[in-house]
């Protein structure tokens, strides 16, 4: 059985003392999660005073982004070791570092496998371009992500020689989240349908099992993001192929992700 999962992402905003103040709003809750994982992201300045703050919960902390080398002159980057002593996951492959920043999939390849070397859970993105939807070419670009993301993980190993191992399917699994986020719906208020949504997942996790294992994949909890509200949060998560939500703005508002959270956790638990 999958856990679902619900994760934060509150990207380039919050100074120290909104984080902190954010959190305070939904702590007392936050506490009381039960049937769920919850995984808040804030930026990288807040991650040691919200995770203080989350201190002895079963909250889980998460990064936005990673490099992937762990020590050297790469001024203004934050490696995957530097990370493993502050939180538990990380972004890898959001299209803001795609299109904006210029992350390739063989970067994004890249920062999984450090990521995964160093005790890190990826959560890791992948979508399609509002063109490449109107073109027809969503599969072409999802399989292309996922393959090239996931290529080699299963080699993954914790060492100082930048050869990795991952021994068992299960670890795969265990390790990895994969976020669908049509990059068109991101932001823009138009987020997919919740058929749309449900449909791609069901194709990334074909992708996944060809890719790594088909028992791997079958365990691997993808989530759905874009656009993502306390209003139509229950139109994705009733689908039993999406395993949670992947929260941008919202996840800024208090009121509105504890929602979401919750009502993830009560149809989640329906559909079991």
């Amino acid at each position: 059985m999958r856990i679902p999962i619900v994760a934060g992402n509150w990207k380039m905003n919050t100074t120290v003392t909104e984080a902190e103040r954010l959190v305070m709003e939904m702590l007392e809750k936050l506490n009381r999660i039960e049937g769920a994982e919850v995984v808040l992201c804030p930026p990288f300045v807040s991650l040691v005073a919200v995770g203080m703050m989350l201190e002895g919960s079963s909250i889980k902390l998460g990064a936005q982004n990673v490099y992937f080398v762990t020590a050297g002159a790469y001024t203004g980057e934050i490696s995957p070791l530097m990370l493993s002593e502050l939180c538990e996951f990380v972004i890898v492959g959001h299209s803001e570092r795609r299109w904006h920043f210029g992350d390739t999939d063989e970067v994004v390849n890249k920062k999984v496998k450090a990521a995964l070397a160093n005790n890190l859970k990826p959560i890791l993105c992948v979508g399609e371009r509002l063109e490449e939807k109107e073109a027809g070419k969503t599969e072409e670009v999802i399989h292309r992500q996922v393959t090239a993301a996931l290529d080699g993980i299963e080699h993954v190993v914790a060492s100082d020689s930048s050869e990795y191992r991952l021994s068992r399917d299960a670890e795969i699994a265990a390790s990895l989240v994969i976020a669908y986020e049509p990059v068109w719906a991101i932001g823009t208020g138009k987020a997919a349908s919740g058929e749309q949504a449900a449909a791609t997942i069901e194709f990334i996790r074909d992708v996944a099992a060809k890719t790594i294992d088909k028992n791997a994949a079958q365990s691997l909890r993808i989530l759905y993001g874009g656009s993502v509200t306390a209003a139509n949060i229950a139109e994705f998560v009733a689908h039993p192929q999406i395993d949670g939500a992947l929260v941008g703005g919202a996840s800024l508002k208090a009121v509105e992700f504890m929602s979401i959270i919750q009502q993830t956790i009560e149809i989640k638990g329906s559909t079991k």
